[in-house]
């Protein structure tokens, strides 16, 4: 999906965001590794890390408003890696024929800035129509600023 209507690119190459080249990468040569938990934690740093530097598409209303979902007893701010990934979310909603209006954004400002101007425990649904290329950066401390963290005392700082 173009911005201005018709197909992404009329010569059939598809660009692939970074990040599932960092989660291409980070797959075990062997697999004992994948049950250790702090390998898991150092491969989501990785992942949450490129997340933070590169440009997402938020789709957003006719006020300029990141579109969001309610799940969970959370909303979930929606982002894309790319067109072609907007384009079949769009699809997956039956909404494919509209246009959709998004902002470009570095995924820190939406964790840091969008967030937290929500106002209640939110966090950002990457690629939410890809399945398990898809991935979810919840409102936890270590992802986004700990004043809106759910799992932080807000009282003590501490976590709960």
């Amino acid at each position: 999906m173009a911005e201005h209507g018709g197909d992404a690119n009329s010569t059939g190459n598809i660009r692939r965001s970074r990040l599932y080249d960092y989660a291409d990468a980070a797959i075990p040569e062997q697999p004992e590794t994948t049950g250790d938990p702090e390998y898991r934690r150092r491969e989501f740093a990785v992942l949450l890390g490129e997340f933070r530097r590169t440009a997402v598409l938020v789709p957003v209303d006719e006020d300029d408003a990141p579109l969001v979902a309610d799940f969970g007893g959370m909303r979930w701010i929606y982002a894309f890696s790319n067109e072609q990934s907007l384009a079949r979310f769009a699809l997956a909603r039956g909404e494919g024929a509209r246009e959709w209006a998004y902002q470009r954004w570095l995924g820190a400002r939406v964790l840091d800035a969008v967030v937290p101007a929500v106002g209640v425990p939110c966090g950002v649904a990457l690629d939410c129509a890809d399945g398990e290329d898809g991935m979810v950066f919840p409102p936890v401390r270590g992802i986004v600023p700990d004043a809106v963290a759910v799992n932080v005392d807000s009282g003590t700082g501490d976590e709960e």
